[in-house]
């Protein structure tokens, strides 16, 4: 393993202790650009709607609103880290969310059990992906999309192009409608799971083996990696979170209805991609994902509170992955130049 080193463009401390403070500063501008453009943001909409922006009220609606997009980003990284794309939590989440409450109304299952099936059905489905990418060597985003599709067209036949409704325990609606000193218990959840994949990626052996496996599958082979074992072990932890944010938003929603959930997967791809642009640019990051999160719920809850029509949140979104992947080109082709 010492023969891989990382790929990511964040300075190191003996490059910043080189360098004088001006220049040191210049240099840690592009890692934590997107965390100073949200902060920038945030400020901005204080001063220009200080009566609605910068209310315990709208943080509540935006931890609330966004903590499921939140999930899904996270989920959708884990990939991302070895080098795959995961398009299976966007469609998978209209399907789980449907799911989570069908069993419990059509089938007479206990919450409980109706919450166990569906994370374990999203832990086949991330096992299944894992062997059409890594055995089947199917390109991850043709082998996703059409997974996701397969999952989407199930959620229409087993609902019938209805809503699923019903009388539910409400224990159920408390998995997401409880609230902690004041915040919605989701937005612990983003934390809790946040750490804990910060923690797993930044500082264990499985961390350092799918970074590697993403930098390149073919050297970390040659150092004695089960690539195929981590790849598919990234899917199955993907397929498990999407399940989570789909049993979430069943329990928030308290329907279930095919016409939800597909909005979900471009905001939660664009903020994995704007995590790979800040705090480690070049490298899928937790913290990454978190700040590109948070960018885009500010962003979008300012220009709504603006009274910006329908259309602009998936326009804002839209652009900002646009932005996203060409930071992300950006930065690679600098790397690449920097090596040379």
């Amino acid at each position: 393993m010492t023969s891989l080193k990382s790929d990511a463009l964040e300075p190191t401390r003996d490059e910043l202790s080189r360098l004088s403070t001006a220049k040191r500063l210049l240099r840690l501008a592009p890692v934590y650009g997107l965390v100073i453009l949200t902060v920038f943001l945030i400020v901005l909409f204080s001063l220009l709607l200080p009566n609605t922006f910068p209310t315990l009220l709208n943080l509540r609606a935006i931890l609330s609103d966004k903590a499921i997009i939140a999930l899904l980003s996270l989920a959708a990284m884990i990939p991302m880290v070895a080098g795959r794309i995961d398009l299976t939590v966007g469609y998978g989440i209209v399907l789980w969310h449907i799911l989570a409450i069908s069993f419990q109304i059509n089938y007479g299952m206990s919450w409980p059990v109706a919450v166990l099936l569906v994370i374990f059905l999203g832990v086949l489905t991330g096992v299944f992906n894992g062997i059409l990418v890594e055995v089947a060597k199917i390109d991850a985003f043709i082998a996703t999309l059409g997974t996701g599709t397969v999952l989407y067209a199930i959620a229409l036949w087993h609902s019938g192009g209805r809503q699923v409704v019903g009388e539910l325990d409400p224990n159920f609606y408390l998995l997401s409608g409880s609230w902690v000193f004041g915040l919605p218990i989701t937005a612990y959840y983003v934390a809790v799971i946040s750490v804990i994949m910060w923690v797993v990626l930044e500082y264990t052996p499985i961390g350092r083996y799918l970074y590697a496996i993403g930098a390149n599958q073919k050297a970390a082979e040659l150092n004695g990696i089960p690539t195929r074992k981590f790849v598919l072990a990234a899917f199955v932890a993907s397929g498990t979170l999407s399940a989570i944010a789909g049993v979430l938003l069943a329990s928030k929603l308290r329907i279930g209805q095919a016409s939800v959930g597909l909005e979900f997967l471009l905001p939660a791809l664009v903020g994995a991609f704007l995590g790979s642009t800040t705090i480690k640019p070049g490298r899928v990051n937790v913290w990454g994902t978190i700040i590109g999160v948070t960018i885009l719920a500010v962003g979008i809850s300012g220009i709504q509170q603006f009274g910006g029509s329908f259309w602009v949140e998936p326009l804002f979104n839209g652009a900002t992955l646009l932005i996203a992947i060409g930071i992300a080109g950006y930065a690679q082709r600098k790397k690449g130049t920097a090596r040379r």
